[in-house]
């Protein structure tokens, strides 16, 4: 179910994540994100960059998956959707910011590899509080038809 907030980040991890937990225990991994934006000048033929830099928040197994697999430096994929927070100084000014609350957060194998080793969940966690270690089956769109499928 889209809501028209889905955003694909790739780019390269600022900062190493720091890794807190809410007060009831809920994991959160913070990291910053810059994506870089590289395009030729038609008039002069010289390159031009453009770099946009993003907070990524990442919650609960993810964060914890995150901090202890990633580093700064490190070139990723990131699908997630964008909150604003706002909040007030002690000095009474409004501040708000925009970041990116992640999905899903993956490794680009572009210019890298990467192992993987599945995390087994453990009893009572996971989306829908059940101690399965399989993610959940998602449904298939309406009128989807596997004989569709490209591979």
């Amino acid at each position: 179910m889209s809501n028209g907030n889905t955003v694909t980040l790739i780019g390269n991890v600022t900062r190493d994540p720091e890794l807190r937990f809410t007060p009831s225990g809920s994991a959160i991994a913070t990291f910053g994100l810059a994506v870089n934006r590289r395009w030729q000048n038609r008039q002069t033929n010289d390159w031009e960059e453009q770099v946009s830099f993003f907070d990524v928040v990442c919650w609960r197994e993810l964060g914890e998956n995150v901090s202890e697999s990633i580093t700064k430096g490190t070139r990723l994929i990131v699908t997630g959707r964008l909150e604003q927070r706002s909040w007030e100084t002690q000095d009474g000014e409004k501040r708000s910011r925009i970041e990116v609350i992640a999905d899903e957060v993956g490794p680009s194998l572009r210019w890298a590899n990467a192992q993987v080793t599945r995390v087994e969940r453990r009893d009572g966690e996971g989306p829908r509080g059940g101690g399965s270690s399989a993610p959940p089956r998602a449904e298939p769109p309406a009128g989807y038809d596997y004989d569709e499928e490209p591979f």
